[in-house]
């Protein structure tokens, strides 16, 4: 759902998942082709805008890790050896 106001800015999502919900959204959108040209720019930039707002969001919380961690961010190991050797 693309979000403008009346005098045409867009308002910012709620949360992450609200902001990746919207930019599936717009993404089917686009690719069904069915969107006149100008509404298909105003949702290439609200596209735009939302992908900075979850990136951001992304570098909020990688920090928060690099904290929680005392910045030591270990390789992810899906099968778990990475944890036997601790």
């Amino acid at each position: 759902m693309v979000t403008i106001t009346n005098a045409g800015t867009t308002t910012a999502p709620a949360s992450f998942e609200e902001a990746m919900a919207e930019l599936a959204q717009l993404v089917t959108q686009m690719e069904g082709g069915q969107l006149p040209l100008e509404a298909s720019v105003a949702a290439y930039a609200r596209g735009s805008e939302l992908v900075k707002y979850c990136a951001v969001q992304l570098e909020k919380v990688e920090a928060q890790v690099k904290v929680l961690e005392g910045d030591m961010l270990k390789p992810f190991s899906a099968d778990g050896a990475g944890e036997a050797a601790q």
